[in-house]
């Protein structure tokens, strides 16, 4: 009986560990990008995150001898790929040129309204009546998150639109992904799916070169993090939390990401956010934790897929 407790407590300090490594380099990701930009333009720090996280993923496949997708998925993962990737990188690396990396984690947490509102439309799910209440309130959330930037309101509409685009974009791919997790598993399907948003990407390619010599070490330092690091490593981190603590509280608790981002934003470029920013961002997670409760055991599932924040 010592044994199994003790082995127990051993599994739990696993999990948080796992757990934590997650929430801290998906948090970091934010101002990381942030350094890059002052060296690359969006497209081009996207497209250069994503060939080395391909270049990184491509080799593991290869000394894993991980197998090809089904010729007839195809399709879907380049769609999936698109969305998830391609659409959400560039939505965020063109977003936080105008909007502090702080707020733009925050601004992404509402990938789960989208899902769920997505999860209705399509795939008939049922959002509660709380639910809507949630989706309400974290719009909210967000125009005051807008309004307490601080600068140009007109620069940082766009940039807000960039990042809500983007928020959009994963939403599509963590709504439509659950049957495909199922069938190759949440790191097969990842890098599958990072693959292919990366060959959308390629039309960056013109100039990628000139600034990657031209740009500063810190800036270049940052990218080859994003790369090898936050767009690979929490999905290995939070497949293993999702197999031994479950998906809703392996992902729910991704909420704490927003706030790992602040933080290290705050460390590592100083960057305050304003009083109404911070009201705004309660509002936002609280909407999206309120739209998360259960109105029917239908309403879960889409929900639950949807929180996996990626960055």
């Amino acid at each position: 009986m010592t044994i199994m407790i003790e082995a127990g407590m051993e599994m739990n300090k696993r999990v948080m560990v796992a757990f934590m490594v997650t929430v801290l380099i998906w948090g970091s990701a934010f101002p990381g990008i942030k350094v890059g930009l002052q060296s690359f333009s969006p497209e081009h720090l996207a497209l250069f995150r994503m060939l080395i996280a391909s270049a990184a993923l491509i080799l593991l496949s290869w000394v894993r001898r991980i197998e090809l997708p089904d010729i007839k998925d195809v399709p879907v993962i380049l769609i999936l790929g698109f969305l998830g990737f391609t659409v959400y990188h560039t939505g965020l690396s063109f977003g936080e040129q105008t909007v502090s990396a702080g707020v733009s984690s925050l601004l992404v947490s509402t990938t789960p309204i989208f899902s769920a509102i997505l999860g209705t439309v399509f795939l008939k799910d049922r959002l509660s009546k709380i639910g809507w209440i949630g989706s309400f309130v974290a719009f909210l959330g967000v125009m005051l998150i807008s309004f307490g930037t601080g600068s140009s309101f007109s620069a940082i509409s766009i940039g807000i639109v960039w990042i809500l685009i983007a928020a959009v974009g994963e939403s599509f791919f963590f709504t439509f992904e659950t049957n495909y997790i199922k069938k190759y598993g949440i790191i097969q399907l990842n890098i599958y799916t990072i693959i292919a948003g990366t060959i959308f990407m390629m039309l960056f390619l013109p100039g990628l070169g000139t600034e990657i010599r031209e740009a500063s070490t810190s800036s270049t330092l940052s990218v080859i993090y994003l790369g090898l690091i936050p767009t690979i490593i929490p999905y290995f981190s939070l497949a293993y939390v999702i197999s031994k603590a479950g998906a809703a509280k392996a992902t729910s608790s991704l909420y704490l990401t927003p706030a790992s981002a602040l933080l290290i934003s705050w460390m590592w470029l100083g960057e305050v956010p304003t009083y109404l920013s911070v009201i705004g961002g309660i509002f936002t997670l609280v909407g999206v934790g309120l739209s998360a409760v259960k109105g029917s055991e239908n309403d879960q599932e889409p929900v639950e897929s949807a929180k996996q924040i990626s960055t």
